[in-house]
């Protein structure tokens, strides 16, 4: 009988990398790699304890505000871009770990894109104070619940209507994120849900895409279907800018490619304010952080109060546009803040004929018969949002990333 024969060291490599040519890969990694052990875990686990944001600010308990199946928004998904894949080859991945060029990533044919994305720095929920009383937003507490007495006197509770952070994102169809673009932030008016009013009744991203211009959509929910026009985390200093800077990941990837981010964090914007909406945006023009990012301002029978900020953000900030549309409910506080225009030597002008420009003030009256319900749909003209859009869109240094450190043109 043969002996049995002895390898070298180097010949049982060759047989073991034989092997290794006959075992698929997938099997190799599962057996040759290591879970972390309960320790590694506990320890990760460990490292994000402490005084951060989701500490001071929980998670939201939507309970039963997720949209039912008949309000829900389409979510589309790049996923859903059919692939061809053949038994010879697989699909090559975005990363590829190897001494080649990086893939570049190639965005899928688009359509229109709407969805909801929940967000840390939405208006609410909102823990803080009220800063015109310097006193707890949520001011009431009964039964274990916590709510806000409005200045009506009638309580809002948190659990039903000061606790939904989502955010209507829309990205229209022709959007370039390599030409020059704007972030449209719509704040809109009290008694509003996003998908019944924002998205289907005022139509506002569809009044987006109609007007062509390279813009996105920004809707916070406020005041869910509520009398109140609280601004939530829109009170605080930055507050806007941290809600633009969070959207960017998301806008980009709604848009279909992650490179997108960093068009989105520095882009201008523009601001519109529906009715109760005129809160966030004027507190947002005073404490937001944004700066000359936000390159216009568009009320919709919206100037309720607030007058001070409106006037200090128009004298301050002659880089931008103001146009104010008005029924008879705002009209004596839009003709009050006029007035004080004029005192500082600001040109105003009362009809959209001209183009806006950098510094533009406009305010239009509207006439009798228009209602302040269907104002965001039909006010001097059909479809405003996309009007004004539009006009903004024929001057290009409305539109354009600043230079930091450019100071803003002198007043008119």
């Amino acid at each position: 009988m043969q002996a049995p024969q002895h390898h070298s060291g180097s010949e049982r490599w060759r047989w073991i990398g034989l092997l290794c040519a006959f075992v698929p890969l997938s099997f190799v990694l599962v057996q040759c790699g290591q879970a972390p052990n309960a320790g590694t875990l506990a320890a990760n686990s460990q490292a994000s304890i402490g005084d951060t944001f989701d500490d001071r600010f929980p998670k939201p308990q939507f309970r039963d505000r997720f949209p039912t199946a008949s309000e829900s928004l389409e979510q589309r998904q790049a996923d859903d871009v059919p692939v061809k894949r053949t038994a010879q080859a697989a699909p090559a991945p975005y990363r590829v770990a190897s001494l080649a060029p990086t893939v570049p990533y190639q965005r899928p044919a688009r359509e229109d894109q709407t969805t909801l994305v929940s967000l840390k720095s939405s208006a609410f929920p909102y823990l803080g104070n009220n800063p015109h009383t310097d006193e707890p937003f949520l001011n009431v507490s009964r039964d274990g619940r916590r709510g806000h007495r409005s200045y009506s006197g009638r309580v809002y509770w948190q659990d039903e209507t000061f606790n939904d952070s989502r955010v209507l994102m829309h990205v229209p169809e022709n959007f370039d994120v390599r030409k020059p673009g704007v972030i449209v932030v719509f704040f809109h008016g009290n008694g509003a849900t996003l998908e019944r009013d924002v998205r289907d009744r005022q139509r506002v991203p569809q009044q987006i895409s109609e007007s062509g211009v390279n813009a996105v959509l920004l809707a916070p929910q406020l005041a869910v279907d509520a009398a109140d026009s609280s601004a939530g985390k829109f009170w605080q200093p930055g507050g806007l800018k941290r809600f633009v800077a969070e959207s960017a990941d998301h806008l980009a990837a709604l848009y279909g490619d992650p490179a997108a981010a960093k068009a989105f964090a520095n882009m201008p914007v523009v601001i519109v304010g529906y009715s109760g909406g005129f809160v966030p945006t004027a507190w947002s023009l005073e404490v937001g952080g944004l700066g000359d990012r936000v390159r216009g301002v568009f009320l919709l029978d919206a100037v309720y109060g607030e007058l001070d900020k409106f006037a200090s953000w128009i004298e301050n900030n002659r880089s931008g546009f103001f146009v104010s549309s008005y029924t008879h409910y705002t009209e004596r506080h839009d003709r009050d803040l006029i007035q004080m225009l004029k005192a500082k030597g600001i040109t105003v002008t009362r009809d959209m004929d001209a183009p806006l420009r950098p510094g533009s003030v406009v305010f239009v009256e509207t006439p009798e018969g228009v209602t302040h319900r269907n104002y965001v749909t039909h006010a001097w003209t059909e479809n405003p949002v996309k009007e004004v859009l539009a006009k903004m869109a024929a001057t290009p240094a409305l539109t354009r990333v600043a230079t930091t450190g450019t100071p803003s043109p002198a007043r008119r």
